[in-house]
């Protein structure tokens, strides 16, 4: 996958991006202006975002340049399963959209951090404040600042630390200048730039792989039929790397099932993923459930995560698929040496959009690009502002503060966490793997102890904050000890090599210290159980807020996402392309 070291702009090119710019620009300020009177305002938009502006934000928030970079990567590696990260939300989703929606806006939290110190106590409350800070900085903003310094290294010729400090200077402006309202704002028009820009270098891939007399569809067999691995150097590659993917003989990179031994997606993962890492992710994680903090009210929460699970069916057409046309058209990358492969791999789109954007379209690309990087370093910059304001700040040091010193102090917490990112993702390159692995490591490690204090929490009264702490400690510990036993000792047995398979070890773990540590200790305090902390079927009216028409209704175009989804699993389940 060789090219040419930097990619020259003409003058539409500067155009494009500098119109991108510019309509952001206007977005992010008419959107912010009367946005920093009060906390709700600054960090929960005033709770006023309509349906398709928390769906859109929702999504552009987790769209960035590890996507771009780091999945497209895993997906030249390893094929379509990759794919399963955005289909296999839809358990988590429907879970969100029919019972964590009406749960958390009853509760009229702030945070996640202040739910779990109403149901649990303020250590709990401490300790995921502090791992969330963590994780917003380490796994997310200097990850993506990392992926998209690298991009623009590739295409540019930029230094590695110029590139990085611009994108986080440049991208953090309106999260620091306008809260969420301009965070999701700018996520509204962000995300129509980036699904334009993906589709553009898909078609131009399968016009590439087509040859000049094919068509698109005609690029799109090529694409399948190569993937399949079934003849000439297509195989060969599969056949050298099947047991480093997954420790088989004929690996499938046309299934989304995969063995248990497979190190992304193995299949276990598949269902145990739902209730930890997706769990922790889109209903845990401050800076995507921010967004649904903030709906206008429970209808527009819903349907704004419908219109993020359709906008989930098709994001593989623009992160999956062009690692995919890459391996079709490059499969030769993966025959060399495994420590060159991943670090090749991530060139995978960068290298894609040097091959085959023209000049004049290259603005619309770079647009696409820089504006993943936005809204992902937007969000988290103005969540992780959030939780150390209000979960921290506030409680600890200065309870009484008027809104207008917490909005200044969110402010300036916010440009200290972008310093940090950046100085850290200047770092990450060092460490030799996927960026897609190393996200989806942390994941791992950060989300199983969280996701199940949280599901028996709100679910079971008797869970108590004994068991809850119990879990989280010795959960943190059972994980890393994994990772020191598979480090350490060569003969350990494969299936606890994937991340995936380690998570969930760790996430049953903690449901099971969970259960046995409150049984064995006193029932929690009654002010720690009430309707507004645990579920009460009699009570929480989870039919409510569903539309008036039929045209708007949550259940039929819920329905008809799910359908879907199960449809696309079924048909790449391996039974069909073997």
């Amino acid at each position: 996958m060789n090219t040419t070291n930097t990619l020259p702009l003409g003058f539409w090119d500067f155009f494009a991006f500098g119109a991108f710019f510019a309509v952001l620009s206007v977005i992010g300020y008419m959107a912010g202006r009367k946005e920093r009177t009060g906390l709700s305002e600054y960090f929960l938009a005033g709770r006023k975002l309509p349906w398709y502006v928390v769906g859109s934000s929702f999504i552009a928030s987790n769209i960035s340049s590890e996507h771009f970079i780091g999945m497209i990567g895993a997906a030249y590696i390893y094929g379509l399963c990759v794919s399963m990260s955005c289909w296999g939300n839809i358990n988590s989703f429907s879970f969100l959209i029919w019972f964590f929606i009406p749960f958390l806006l009853a509760s009229k939290v702030f945070t996640t951090p202040e739910f779990l110190e109403k149901r649990y106590n303020t250590a709990l409350r401490e300790i995921f404040a502090v791992v969330t800070v963590i994780s917003n900085i380490v796994a997310f903003l200097a990850a993506v600042l990392y992926g998209g310094g690298l991009a623009l290294q590739t295409l540019f010729g930029w230094p590695l630390w110029f590139a990085i400090i611009t994108l986080g200077v440049v991208a953090g402006t309106w999260a620091i200048y306008g809260g969420l309202s301009s965070v999701a704002w700018t996520d509204f028009f962000t995300v129509i730039v980036m699904m334009t820009g993906g589709f553009i270098v898909v078609v131009l891939g399968f016009k590439m792989l087509a040859g000049d007399s094919g068509t698109i569809i005609d690029g799109f067999k090529i694409m399948l039929e190569r993937n399949q691995a079934k003849t000439g150097i297509w195989a060969e590659a599969v056949s050298r790397t099947s047991q480093r993917l997954a420790h088989i003989d004929n690996y499938n990179r046309m299934a989304v099932i995969q063995p248990a031994t497979h190190q992304v997606t193995p299949w276990p993962s598949l269902i145990f993923g739902v209730f930890s890492v997706s769990i922790w992710y889109n209903v845990l994680n401050q800076f995507m459930i921010q967004r649904v903090l903030g709906a206008k009210n429970m209808y527009h929460a819903r349907m704004g995560i419908v219109l993020a699970g359709y906008m989930q069916i098709i994001l593989p057409l623009i992160i999956v698929v062009p690692g995919m046309i890459m391996f079709a058209r490059f499969p030769e990358t993966l025959l060399l040496p495994w420590d060159q492969v991943r670090p090749e791999a991530d060139k995978a789109y960068v290298n894609m959009v040097q091959m085959l954007v023209p000049i004049g379209l290259r603005g619309l690309i770079l647009a696409s690009l820089f504006g993943a990087i936005q809204s992902t370093v937007n969000s988290v910059l103005n969540s992780t502002a959030t939780i150390i304001t209000l979960d921290i700040y506030r409680r600890i040091f200065r309870p009484a503060a008027s809104d207008r010193h917490l909005v200044k102090v969110g402010i300036g917490i916010s440009v200290t966490v972008l310093i940090i990112a950046i100085g850290l993702a200047g770092m990450i390159g060092k460490l030799g793997a996927s960026l897609f692995v190393y996200i989806q490591t942390l994941y791992a490690f950060f989300a199983p102890p969280f996701a199940a204090i949280f599901l028996l929490g709100i679910f079971w009264r008797r869970i108590n904050s004994t068991g809850a702490t119990a879990a989280v400690l010795l959960g943190f510990t059972l994980y890393i000890a994994m990772k020191l036993y598979v480090f350490l000792i060569p003969s350990h047995p494969v299936w606890i090599e994937p991340y995936g398979i380690q998570g969930a070890v760790t996430w049953s773990f903690c449901m099971i210290i969970c259960i046995v540590f409150s049984l064995a200790t006193k029932p929690p305090p009654e002010d720690r159980v009430t309707d507004l902390l645990v579920f009460n079927w009699e009570k929480l009216n989870i039919f409510s807020d569903l539309g008036t028409k039929w045209y708007n209704s949550v259940v039929l175009w819920w329905g008809l996402f799910a359908l879907l989804v199960i449809m696309l699993i079924v048909t790449f389940s391996g039974l069909v392309y073997k």
